[in-house]
């Protein structure tokens, strides 16, 4: 039976990008327009934060025990042992720097592969425009640039076997798929996945089970859609905030699905729901996840 439950009374204004961490059994998200980050000890109730010196894309673990963060045009390290509670103690370093091809352009959401490298992409601030990237950040801070012509990068995610890449850009409601190379980083054969038009809203966050479904937050319509890997919509499920932005698994088992949501982006979306920009606990999906993947720091 489906349980959904609010995790606290914080409201996000832009909730994104939630991770767990099986090691710590916590669960990190941000607040992007906030510019911090967010942990969550669900057996405990123990939560931290830590304030960065710009808005946040995105996040991924790394083997370190350290977080790789993206920044509006930076990446780095954030060092969650280290003292204090923002980075003016030194505890962000940076790794690499994106120079994007516009004025307006920040990072956004990113994901580790399963060889230890850090994707993430771009987007154009109003007006959404497509010159935003999509970047592949080795361990040494090269970056290359794996796709071009994206508006708002989203829906990032592997397959269980990490060979098909999932990426979408928001704003066309079409969720792309890619052959993808783990031992070279190879992305090719791009085919369309899923055309999210019919249901509403364009896709937002996205997170894959242990069954290779792709769960997708459907950002306008207060929906989470559950994909088969042949893109086929296997379920829809509604949820009690107006704007999810992303779902993760996390818990002991990997079956309980944290979902960020959104009350305030700064552009599009405004409202003053007491629901909009809470964190939410889904549980009884029948569903279970796979760790999450982590950035080689130390190869």
């Amino acid at each position: 039976m489906l349980q959904i439950e609010f995790l606290g009374e914080q409201r996000d204004r832009l909730g994104e990008c939630p991770l767990w961490d099986e090691r710590r059994q916590a669960l990190y998200w941000i607040d992007s327009k906030r510019c911090l980050v967010h942990r969550l000890a669900p057996a405990t109730g123990e939560r931290r934060q830590w304030t960065l010196p710009q808005e946040i894309g995105s996040l991924a673990l790394c083997e370190s025990g350290r977080l790789l963060v993206a920044l509006e045009h930076e990446i780095g390290f954030l060092d969650v042992e280290a003292g204090g509670g923002c980075a003016a103690d030194g505890a962000f370093t940076r790794l690499a720097q994106v120079r994007h091809p516009e004025e307006r352009m920040r990072l956004n959401d990113g994901r580790a592969d399963r060889a230890g490298r850090f994707l993430v992409g771009s987007l154009k601030l109003a007006p959404a425009t497509p010159v935003g990237e999509l970047y592949q950040l080795l361990p040494s801070g090269q970056l290359r640039t794996l796709e071009r012509g994206i508006r708002v990068s989203n829906s990032l995610g592997f397959s269980p076997d990490g060979r098909t890449l999932y990426f979408a850009d928001s704003l066309s409601h079409q969720i792309r798929c890619y052959d993808y190379d783990p031992a070279t980083g190879e992305a090719s054969g791009m085919q369309l996945f899923a055309d999210t038009t019919a249901l509403g809203s364009g896709p937002d966050g996205a997170a894959v089970d242990a069954e290779g479904h792709l769960w997708v937050a459907l950002v306008m319509k207060g929906q989470l859609a559950r994909f088969r890997p042949d893109g086929s919509l296997e379920r829809l499920v509604d949820l009690p905030t107006p704007h999810p932005s992303c779902p993760c698994f996390g818990g002991p088992g990997l079956d309980t699905l944290y979902v960020t949501s959104l009350s305030d982006t700064g552009n599009a979306i405004k409202t003053d729901d007491p629901r909009a920009g809470r964190l939410l606990a889904v549980r009884g999906t029948g569903a279970r996840g796979l760790p999450e993947a982590r950035f080689a720091d130390r190869a």
